[in-house]
């Protein structure tokens, strides 16, 4: 470690730090505090939280790389002293700052329309009958525990249980930081290979689910539907017994005609919550379906048609007669299926990083 490193890595702060336009996103902060500051702010409490929320990451932001900034600047001014006692506080610092700046620069690599949006995450078990929806509660497990990993908060939305194990489907949220930057990577069809344990003989059995990553628009006027487009029904929420049994048509299924996709929400107490939450996800759908066709117009959509069957698959997870994770787009691969699935995808995450800005 020498003055050349820590100039070069100075250097490099300063050219991401105008890469980003610092100054830019420090207007923007300006104007979200004084907004917070108007009267009535909080009278729209919904609205005001979204504002707030907007405002921690911009702050969080600047407050990072303007403390990079400073302790490159401290770094070069300790070492201008000449002071051998310094040196191996020196490195250390050094160490420390370069791991810290790798890893915000990487973060720039999701500059996505989308990429800082939550994520809603769909898993719909496919071909592979009861293997297949046991593979989609496997799966939710693996995102929930990834979740967990990262400190990001997860929640079911909705889900609907497989006949005689796992899921048939399940919708959850996942928030965080650069959420859908980082798992949009996962939307595509999984594939499972192992011995069956719901087969009397454990034969090899392959199983397929599709996982859907949509970035969570809970905007209107983000993303504007035409009501003539909708179609809006009510049913009774069902249960699964005793008190808390829903007896109200509180359940909303909405329709969106051009597409055919269809939202069905119950979980909610309300029908106007399952209404606003449905709206949410379809807005969601509707925008990485935007992305996926690279439409202009909602109107412009066609239905996503991908089939959760043999040769649309994107990644594969053997569990017999080999242990093997492999990534199909990427080529990354992992020899312990069992750490994946028990949420460790930051190496997948980051392989489909770089794979997709190349």
């Amino acid at each position: 470690m020498d003055a050349q490193q820590i100039n070069e890595l100075a250097g490099n702060i300063q050219k991401d730090v105008e890469a980003i336009d610092l100054e830019k996103i420090k207007k923007k902060q300006i104007e979200l505090k004084k907004k917070s500051e108007e009267p009535g702010f909080w009278n729209d409490n919904q609205k005001a939280i979204k504002v707030m929320q907007q405002l921690a990451r911009l702050e969080e932001k600047i407050n990072a790389w303007e403390q990079l900034q400073k302790e490159s600047a401290e770094l070069k001014e300790l070492l201008e002293m000449h002071d051998e006692s310094l040196r191996l506080g020196i490195e250390k610092q050094f160490k420390i700052l370069r791991k810290k700046y790798t890893s915000m620069h990487t973060d720039l690599a999701f500059s996505g329309p989308y990429d800082e949006h939550n994520v809603l995450l769909d898993i719909r078990a496919g071909a592979g009958g009861v293997d297949a929806q046991d593979w989609a509660a496997m799966l939710q497990r693996m995102y929930l525990r990834w979740a967990e990993a990262q400190g990001y908060k997860a929640r079911i939305l909705d889900e609907s249980i497989g006949d005689e194990a796992g899921l048939k489907s399940v919708s959850l949220e996942i928030s965080g930081p650069l959420a859908y930057g980082k798992l949009k990577g996962e939307h595509g069809v999984h594939r499972l290979v192992r011995q069956s344990p719901f087969n009397a003989q454990s034969l090899r059995q392959t199983s397929f689910a599709k996982v859907d990553i949509m970035p969570e628009i809970d905007e209107p006027e983000s993303l504007p539907i035409d009501d003539s487009e909708l179609k809006i029904d009510v049913f009774r929420a069902g249960g699964r017994g005793g008190q808390s049994v829903n007896t109200t048509d509180s359940a909303v299924r909405v329709t969106h005609l051009p597409t055919g996709i269809v939202v069905s929400i119950q979980n909610e107490r309300s029908q106007l919550q399952n209404k606003e939450t449905a709206m949410t996800i379809l807005r969601s759908k509707l925008a990485q379906l935007k992305i996926e066709q690279h439409a202009e117009k909602i109107s412009q959509l066609k239905g996503p048609n991908e089939q959760a069957a043999w040769g649309n698959q994107i990644r594969n997870y053997v569990l017999h007669p080999y242990k093997q994770v492999k990534d199909l787009r990427t080529g990354y691969e992992s020899k312990d299926p069992d750490k994946v699935l028990d949420g460790d995808l930051n190496d997948f995450l980051e392989a489909y990083t770089d794979y997709s800005i190349k």
